[in-house]
């Protein structure tokens, strides 16, 4: 089963990195360019051949999850009452917004639609443009991030149940900062699909600790 927990922990990773990059956003207006780097990219990888390869590959993974894999440390090593609960919230938030997608068909055509034409965007911006690999920062071109907040505007956006961003009105109003915000909502809602895709259940999180424990150290090449 140890394969199936290390899939898990790398989709959870990718969650609450995309969350934690959201928070930081909000009350900093600043984020780690390479997190942010492939927190986006993630969703654009709709058919990898292995999970690591969502983020970047195996070789790269602890680089590229650094920060989703240093909250979930976090979460597993220190008390409840210390965690963020902004980023919490918006982990969890983000897999109950996943729920609802899986029950609309005609949504997920229409984001899988719209994020192959956004990556046809992006190898415009690519330094790789005249080879069919893309640059991952061409990603994260502003008129890429505007296109993938644009498309969560147009889906996510949609349904009854919104997730709530709290931070500083500054970071919050400054066009650049929501586009950058929803673009990593949809990333983090990504990261939920996967975690579903590799047997991930809500039931799991109650066991969170002794099923994230030994992958996290596997992963992070401690054991």
């Amino acid at each position: 089963m140890s394969r199936i927990h290390d899939e898990q922990v790398i989709a959870l990773a990718g969650l609450f990195q995309a969350a934690a990059l959201v928070e930081q956003i909000a009350r900093r207006g600043m984020v780690p360019q390479n997190n942010f780097e492939s927190s986006i990219a993630s969703l654009f990888m709709l058919q990898p051949d292995m999970t690591e390869d969502v983020f970047g590959g195996v070789k790269d993974l602890p680089i590229n999850l650094s920060l989703g894999l240093r909250q979930l440390q976090d979460l597993v090593e220190k008390k409840r009452s210390d965690n963020n609960p902004d980023i919490m919230r918006y982990a969890l938030s983000a897999i109950y917004l996943e729920r609802k997608l899986s029950a609309r068909p005609d949504m997920l055509q229409i984001l899988a639609e719209r994020l192959q034409a956004l990556e046809q965007k992006a190898h415009y911006f690519s330094q790789e443009s005249q080879t069919n690999s893309i640059n991952p920062s061409a990603y994260t071109h502003p008129n890429v991030v505007a296109g993938i907040a644009q498309l969560y505007q147009d889906t996510l956006s949609t349904f009854s149940f919104r997730i709530q961003v709290g931070g500083d009105p500054r970071h919050l109003q400054n066009p650049d900062n929501a586009a950058k915000i929803r673009a990593l909502l949809l990333a983090a809602v990504r990261a939920a699909i996967l975690w579903r895709q590799v047997g991930g259940k809500r039931w799991h999180l109650f066991f969170f600790k002794s099923r994230v424990r030994p992958s996290l150290r596997r992963i992070l090449g401690k054991g």
